[in-house]
């Protein structure tokens, strides 16, 4: 024994077969020996294995037929009792404990022996190929440069049970593991007819963990290749079905019952032998389950089934399955699975599509938005069929179901898709419209009934804001019914009831969202058939009225047609619009024709003069259209085109001339105060002065365009409004008073006051063209600025007009008493009259005389002791002068006789005495008080403070401080001081203010 038992250590488990096994075991006699050496190895060989099995099982005989001989020698009844067949094992055991140590052992290698064969039954369910494939797999492995070499061998066991080619359980795994273990790992590994096959051999031992290994089956898995292992129900009990399995003994071993297991482990003989159970905690679930337990079994792996995988199709074939099989509640799940199959596998949804599909997010879509899930995908074409495939059939479940429910609503499908009709862009609306036309049969048609359909195309086009889509807008016309209707009164009052109504129900609030296509379906909604097809009839014309538009580039949504149907100014705005825009088309427009045709398409709107008409310019005449489309025509600059259009033959502009000049100067002035640019020969400011050619020639036209020519005469000069900015026309448009204008000519140009003519043409040009007080206020800001240029002879040149204008405009008003208008400019001419006079720089005694002596003649009453003590201060330079030439010239009597008779000139001379008889108060005695001068100043401060108007002056920096007008000493003279610096400096600040100068 010695030699063999040293033998069978000796022998790898790789080098054992059947016949060194019999070999060698045979020649032992120890059966406890041979039982233990069969239990301890575990080969992967079959053939081997069995014969350890076959070997320690036979010698394991003796003892069991020794111990039934001891429980029968106990007992000698063949009926004992169960307690007293235990405590008689139990006490043989403790007197034999080699017999419970074999009887431990025994029992181990009948449960060996079975799942051999069940091993040997799963070998032979697999393909001849696949085994095939197993062994050349096998082969290769046997090349492996990592394998051991030099006499050694190869750990890695043979792979003997395969799903799919890929090893799962070796022999050795499925005999050492347990049985539970083995079969999760089939489970898990998808090897589901090995699995079955364990099942059914091993039914006993199993069937309270069927759940915890049928849950392990990867959710993906196919129901169909799970057949006999998901439960099901027994009709007669209504409860899970309890299968029968297929042990390959009918009937447990000795040392398998009982009495004989329990005495075996309370004899403490195979304590040691305790450590081979498995450790492992699993559920158990020993009873059947009730119907409706196993539902839920059922849709808790539907759901986790579809939440980790995402295959629809497979949690829908579990329903299936579970169905199939008796299982209850299952209906309305397999329902949502059904239409959630559908979305996912009969749509047209992208193959790269990364969308999860889950139940919850199924659950949690209403049916709106499961609709159009279902037509997400759909192309144009694909659409109607789309909709009779997935969406009816959807739509059908839902009233089943709330029939099913006790509730049931059979609007509840017309009323989702109507809004799925209402909320889709209107090409889809178009493409479900035109297989439902009225000319279709009806079961063919996607909506039925006419007047529905007239309702949803009402609100979809009224409830549109697209401005591009009107052949859309036209297909979706098209598919609708044609109703003859009798015309009436009543029904024409019907239709512009609607329609207000209409267009106050589309106008928003404020606070307000715009109404959608919704609103407007339940506005529709309660409609009679007979408004519904006055409101067809009206959207026909709306629709014309919108293609017109858009082909204009000035597009408006439906809805503004409603809006602005009883608002004339929104449509005459519009209009003007259109006119002015042509859709943006003004550069290609360039032909008569095409001008021709935007203003037929104008009068179409307004329906040519039809009161019934309803367009989009319906409020407005024709008149008023054409005037509005000259308008457009000539702010567009197409000037040529509007005197074709209004003086051919055709007339195609039937305006008077009146009306053509309203429309003239309106576009031109606009253009004018549009205008960046004030210079005339070019931009919006040739085309303002190149519109006023249109008109017939009359008095407000030339006075238009004289002012236009000013207006860039007025740029010329470097006119600016701020520093570096550039006067602009629309501020000399805005300017009040224009002569403040021609004092800013005068104060930004050095030389501008030596051209009288074209600074007094510049005033007429503003406007003041025989309007005699502003020429002589003009002239007066020319004197002044020549004064202040000390340019003396200039600003006599204009005194000595405006004295003569003044007199002509005084002999014309003798008429009038109280003239404000001469009075002004009376006082505007003697003041600066007076300006020059008394300008010391002035050399010219004779000139200076004059111009104080027509002061003198112009001013009023109350000045005349101020412009007097001027005038006879001259009169003493002059009389002082002529001495001094006497003295020198002696000779010449007779000249000197003549310069003392010129010394008063006689006009001068006459006019100062009519004044001092007038006032009856003799000058002489006057002007000799000592306190004359201080009257002359008080009276210039008067006059200073009453300058009627005001103008800028110019800089003279150029100018020596000496010789300065403003220098106080220039004022005086060498002798007497007849006004003193006060009255000078105000002098010479209401001259100054009389042109604009700074007061200061």
């Amino acid at each position: 024994m010695a030699s063999s038992s040293a033998q069978w250590f000796a022998l790898q488990d790789e080098d054992l077969t059947g016949d060194v096994i019999y070999e060698i075991l045979d020649t032992i006699q120890d059966d406890l020996w041979v039982i233990s050496a069969c239990t301890d190895r575990v080969l992967n060989d079959v053939a081997a294995q069995q014969a350890l099995l076959t070997i320690g099982i036979a010698r394991s005989d003796p003892v069991v037929r020794r111990c039934k001989d001891v429980i029968a020698l106990a007992s000698p009844s063949q009926h004992g009792s169960s307690s007293q067949t235990y405590h008689t094992l139990v006490s043989h055991f403790e007197n034999v404990p080699a017999d419970a140590r074999v009887c431990y052992l025994r029992s181990l290698l009948l449960k060996r022996l079975d799942r051999l064969n069940t091993y040997v039954e799963i070998e032979r369910t697999f393909p001849k190929d696949k085994q095939e494939d197993t062994e050349d797999e096998m082969d290769e492995w046997d090349d492996d440069p990592w394998a051991e070499k030099d006499g050694g061998s190869s750990s890695k066991p043979t792979p003997l049970i395969t799903s799919g080619g890929t090893p799962t359980i070796s022999l050795v795994e499925f005999l050492d593991n347990d049985l539970i273990l083995s079969a999760c790992e089939l489970a898990t590994s998808q090897a589901l007819e090995p699995l079955r096959i364990v099942l059914q051999r091993h039914l006993q031992e199993l069937w309270p963990f069927r759940f915890q290994i049928l849950d392990l089956v990867p959710e993906y898995t196919h129901p169909s290749a799970c057949r006999d292992l998901f439960p099901s129900i027994d009709p007669s009990t209504e409860a899970e079905s309890v299968v029968r399995g297929e042990r390959w003994r009918p009937e447990d071993d000795f040392t398998e019952m009982p009495d004989t297991v329990s005495a075996v482990n309370d004899s403490g003989v195979v304590d040691v032998l305790k450590s081979e159970e498995s450790s492992i905690s699993y559920s158990q679930t020993p009873n059947p389950l009730t119907a409706e337990e196993l539902s839920q079994w059922y849709k808790a792996r539907v759901i986790k089934s579809l939440n980790s995988t995402g295959m629809v199709d497979v949690a829908l074939a579990l329903v299936q399955h579970g169905a199939s099989l008796g299982v209850p509640s299952l209906d309305e799940l397999g329902e949502e699975l059904s239409l959630l199959s559908k979305l996912i596998y009969d749509t047209h949804q992208a193959v790269e599509s990364s969308d999860d599909w889950t139940l919850d997010r199924w659950y949690s879509m209403d049916p709106l938005t499961v609709v159009r899930a279902y037509l997400a995908h759909s192309t144009l074409e694909s659409l109607p069929g789309d909709i009779i495939r997935l969406v009816k059939p959807y739509l059908f479940v839902l009233e089943a179901r709330a029939e099913r429910s006790g509730h049931p609503d059979y609007t509840l499908a017309t009323r989702i898709f109507d809004e799925y009709i209402l909320t889709s862009p209107l090409e889809t609306v178009a493409t479900i419209f035109e297989v439902s036309k009225p000319t279709l049969p009806v079961p063919q048609r996607i909506v039925k009934n006419d007047e529905d359909l007239a309702r949803l195309a009402l609100a979809c086009l009224y409830g549109s804001s697209s401005l591009d889509e009107w052949s859309t807008m036209s297909r979706i016309f098209e598919c609708l019914p044609v109703w003859e209707v009798p015309d009436s009164d009543e029904s024409e009052e019907t239709a512009d009831t609607t329609i207000a109504s209409l267009g106050a129900f589309v106008t928003p609030k404020t606070g307000e969202q715009p109404c959608t296509a919704m609103d407007l379906h339940v506005f529709f909604k309660p409609l009679p058939f007979a408004s519904l097809s006055r409101a067809l009839d009206i959207l026909d014309v709306h629709l014309e009225s919108g293609e017109i538009l858009s082909r204009w580039s000035v597009p408006a949504p439906l809805r503004w047609l409603l809006q602005s149907a009883g608002d004339s100014n929104e449509q005459r705005a519009w209009a003007t619009r259109m006119a002015r825009r042509a859709g943006g088309q003004h550069d290609q427009l360039n032909s008569l024709e095409d001008w021709e045709w935007l203003l037929e398409d104008m009068l179409k709107l307004t329906g040519n003069g039809d009161p019934g008409a309803r367009g989009a310019f319906s409020l407005l005449s024709t008149k008023e259209v054409s005037k509005i489309f000259l308008n457009g025509l000539l702010s567009n600059g197409k000037f040529s085109i509007a005197k074709s259009m209004l003086y051919s033959s055709k007339r195609l502009l039937d305006l008077s001339p009146s009306e053509i000049e309203v429309i003239c100067l309106d576009a031109s002035r606009e253009l004018y105060d549009n205008a960046s640019s004030a210079n005339y020969k070019f931009g919006d400011m040739k085309q303002a002065y190149d519109c006023l050619d249109v008109p017939a020639t009359s008095e407000s036209i030339v006075k238009e365009r004289e002012f236009i020519e000013a207006t860039s005469r007025i740029a010329s000069f470097n006119v600016v409004s701020a520093p570096g900015t550039p006067i602009s026309p629309i501020e000399i448009r805005l300017t009040k008073d224009r002569l403040m204008l021609i004092s800013r000519v005068l104060s930004s140009n050095n030389d501008a006051y030596k051209h009288s003519e074209v600074i007094l043409e510049l005033g007429y040009k503003l406007g003041y063209r025989g309007d005699v007080v502003a020429q002589i206020k003009i002239l007066a800001m020319l004197a002044d600025t020549a004064l202040q240029a000390e340019d003396f002879l200039c600003s006599y040149a204009n005194c000595q007009s405006m004295v003569k204008e003044v007199i002509s405009l005084q002999k014309a008003a003798q008429s009038t008493p109280f003239n404000s208008k001469v009075d002004e400019a009376v006082e505007v001419c003697w003041i600066a009259c007076f300006q020059l006079g008394r300008q010391t720089e002035f050399e010219d005694l004779n000139k200076k005389m004059t111009v104080l002596g027509q002061a003198l003649q112009l001013c009023p009453q109350d000045k005349i002791h101020d412009v007097l003590a001027a005038w006879r201060k001259l009169q003493a330079e002059d009389i002082k002068d002529r001495q001094e030439r006497l003295v020198r010239d002696k000779s010449n009597d007779n000249v000197a006789s003549k310069h003392q008779r010129k010394l008063v000139p006689q006009d001068v001379a006459s006019t100062l005495r009519a004044k001092l008889h007038d006032l009856h108060m003799p000058s002489p005695p006057l002007l000799s008080t000592p306190d004359a001068a201080a009257l002359a100043s008080r009276t210039f401060k008067s006059v200073a403070a009453n300058f009627p108007f005001k103008v800028g002056h110019r800089p003279r920096s150029d100018m020596d401080e000496r010789t300065s007008y403003r220098s106080d000493n220039s004022r005086r003279t060498d002798g007497e001081d007849v006004i003193s610096n006060p009255a000078s400096r105000v002098l010479s600040k209401g001259i100054g203010w009389l042109i604009g100068a700074d007061e200061d």
